[in-house]
């Protein structure tokens, strides 16, 4: 089992990374190297700017040490959105998890995350967002 395990998370087509306390990637799968253009040889043992845009980093770090701190986010559950950042300078928009990793002492040990890429899917949306205003200010003209 041990086996099947390793291959599901080596060969996932979404990415799936770990990250230590200090924020440095650990584990990098081949849908990471899909996703962000990094293959796991340069991702391993980066710090995680490697897919943070740059003007979220600030933010992303301050939650980041919280949470390493005190072992408790709001974020255990559900879907979490955010722009990444591919070895291009893209930008990807990402729907992922989070779980919160714990060494054999109980102790924070970093997290783990499964990322997708939705970013057709968010340019698709935003495309029916302004087609949907430009028929509603339409609609607000006619009737006023």
């Amino acid at each position: 089992m041990e086996k099947i395990l390793e291959q599901l998370l080596k060969d996932a087509p979404d990415a799936i990374l770990v990250a230590d306390h200090e924020g440095l990637i650990r584990f990098w799968n081949l849908g990471a190297e899909r996703i962000f253009g990094h293959n796991a040889a340069y991702a391993l043992g980066q710090s995680l700017d490697l897919i943070i845009p740059e003007n979220l980093r600030g933010r992303h770090w301050d939650g980041y040490r919280r949470v390493m701190a005190t072992g408790e986010t709001k974020y255990k559950t559900g879907l979490l959105t955010s722009p990444g950042v591919s070895k291009d300078g893209s930008k990807v928009s990402l729907e992922f998890s989070i779980v919160l990793l714990r060494d054999e002492n109980g102790e924070m040990y970093g997290f783990a995350s499964v990322m997708r890429d939705v970013t057709d899917r968010w340019h698709r949306d935003k495309a029916l967002r302004e087609k949907l205003a430009a028929c509603e200010s339409e609609l607000g003209r006619r009737s006023g």
